[in-house]
């Protein structure tokens, strides 16, 4: 199978597992979550999903249990909503590139020089630097 056609199934199993996440799964450690990526096998009987998220490590910690025990409520609407030879069997993984991204940024902002004000016009810029 064509590395495109595996692209194309796990955006098509993302965007329902995404859906069924926010509107159907009733799992209440279940909240704050977004599915970022899916990997898909290539022979498509399993698939690993993704996901953020927000909150402490006790939060994703839950989520990513309730996530676990609704794995096969979310296989059973991926084989409602996407016509495949095999429903591919689901793993739940906590995605934390979001978080280090916010880190990355805090750290920047620690080491970057503050900007200069921007309501200041270029010559009084420059007038201040000389003083």
């Amino acid at each position: 199978m064509s590395s495109r056609r595996l692209l194309k199934a796990a955006e098509a199993f993302r965007e329902v597992v995404s859906m069924a996440i926010l509107t159907e799964v009733r799992d209440p450690r279940v909240k704050n979550v977004t599915v970022t990526l899916v990997e898909v096998a290539p022979d498509m009987k399993s698939a690993k999903i993704h996901v953020s998220v927000m909150g402490d490590e006790k939060e994703q910690t839950l989520a990513l249990r309730g996530l676990q025990n609704s794995a096969g409520f979310l296989q059973s609407v991926i084989a409602d909503k996407i016509d495949t030879r095999y429903t591919p069997k689901l793993v739940f993984v906590i995605d934390k590139g979001v978080k280090h991204s916010l880190e990355v940024a805090r750290i920047l902002k620690e080491v970057l020089p503050p900007d200069k004000p921007a309501d200041l016009p270029p010559q009084q810029e420059a007038d201040e630097e000389l003083d």
